[in-house]
């Protein structure tokens, strides 16, 4: 099994996580999750997102870069980390550790 399998695999174990979704450095989903339809969504916006929150940061601070991004809502946490060729996009519910 290769590395990339296995962080998956491990990202999968951990309470509340739904989905996982990588896309490469044009915002095409190379792996996922999903079903199609929600790797396509969650690839277009997250990624639109990612960029528009690198350009905030480095606009503050020219030296500056975005490392993380993590976006909650009621029935979803987005974590985004984005790299040079890659963004990983991992989606939990944040209240699946409340028992619901």
């Amino acid at each position: 099994m290769s590395e990339v399998e296995e962080t998956i695999n491990r990202i999968r174990t951990h309470k509340g996580v739904t989905g996982i979704v990588i896309v490469n450095s044009e915002g095409v989903p190379i792996r996922s999750t999903f079903d199609n339809k929600h790797t396509l969504q969650y690839a277009a916006l997250i990624n639109q997102l990612a960029t528009k929150a690198r350009s905030v940061v480095r606009d503050l601070d020219p030296q500056n870069d975005l490392t993380f991004l993590r976006v909650r809502s009621k029935k979803h946490e987005i974590m985004v980390a984005p790299d040079r060729e890659y963004i990983l996009i991992v989606i939990q519910d944040p209240n699946a550790d409340q028992g619901s």
